[in-house]
């Protein structure tokens, strides 16, 4: 039998393994917090943009350009792990830059330990929009990573692709190999698997974590856990209705949604129109009120003999 832990062993253990999860969380930072994927603010067209050597808008170089793999914005020389070696005087600006990484168009100070690691170990080198196709150099927003299938995008689609990211590209949710309920979902690859079919010879399971996805070997998740649905065909091929001549599609989605907006006018023309002769009834109807009322105003009006009545004549001769 193995030999009793002691108290002292177990601590020490248990120190080695916090250790080794801070180093860990040290080396994986998030990418919306990671100095090379910082905001930043031009100097001279006042827009902002994600941290890079010249501005994306105006071309125009930062006065205080910022370090894309430490962060920092002055070089105080507390160690003497600077290349370029300034003993008792801080360096800023294009003094403290020593060159610009090729993947995320940011400056790296002259550190001996950023100009080393930050080419090797930056967060986007692969970094293109899974919906746009656009990278670093293409645009001038940030980069984020998707919550759910952890793929890159931009500043434009970020919202839009979460929104629609938990459906299926199937019409159930059974497994894509045989007929019984999917247990597990991949949300790379948008398909459901069950427990059978999760375990793969190309992809190992790592112990305490989840089955990788057979195909892509992407973590998979439970479904669930999740708000999965599944894939709607309100703008598929299978929407509108077969013809008379047996043709469906496109083309007969198109006929009804132009159907519909032809109908909905008529309709609505059809109200302008009701609309219209009511008001004209109305007006008509107060017309005659109107009319009626007057009239009964001047019923008992007495003048006397005028010119109108046709007795003024006589009176002028009696004259």
């Amino acid at each position: 039998m193995p030999k009793k832990k002691t108290g002292a062993r177990k601590k020490a253990e248990n120190r080695r393994e916090r250790e080794k999860q801070l180093r860990a969380s040290r080396s994986t930072i998030d990418l919306a917090k990671h100095p090379c994927n910082a905001s930043m603010e031009c100097d001279k067209c006042q827009r902002r943009q994600k941290n890079r050597a010249f501005c994306y808008f105006c071309n125009s170089v930062q006065k205080l350009p910022i370090c894309a793999q430490c962060g920092k914005t002055k070089c105080m020389m507390k160690s003497s792990d600077c290349v370029i070696k300034h003993a008792g005087v801080y360096s800023t600006g294009l003094a403290m830059v020593g060159a610009i990484c090729d993947f995320c168009e940011a400056w790296v100070c002259h550190g001996r330990k950023c100009l080393s690691t930050h080419a090797c170990a930056c967060p986007l080198t692969d970094a293109e929009c899974v919906e746009c196709e656009r990278g670093v150099w293409d645009h001038g927003g940030r980069i984020f990573s998707c919550s759910f299938c952890h793929n890159f995008l931009c500043e434009d689609d970020q919202f839009e692709h979460q929104a629609s990211c938990q459906v299926l590209e199937a019409e159930t949710f059974k497994c894509v190999s045989c007929n019984r309920l999917g247990q597990h979902s991949c949300l790379r690859c948008k398909a459901c698997f069950c427990d059978d079919h999760t375990r793969s010879k190309v992809f190992k399971q790592e112990k305490g974590k989840q089955p990788p996805c057979p195909k892509c070997g992407h973590e998979t998740q439970e479904t669930k856990d999740l708000s999965m649905s599944t894939r709607s065909l309100k703008f598929g091929r299978q929407t509108g209705g077969e013809e008379g001549d047996g043709a469906s599609g496109y083309d007969a989605y198109w006929k009804n949604l132009a159907s519909d907006k032809y109908a909905g006018a008529s309709y609505h023309d059809e109200e302008d129109e009701y609309e219209a002769e009511e008001d004209e009834e109305e007006e008509d109807e107060g017309g005659k009120d109107s009319d009626t009322e007057s009239s009964d105003l001047f019923t008992n009006l007495n003048l006397g003999r005028t010119y109108a009545s046709g007795y003024a004549h006589y009176e002028e001769q009696e004259n």
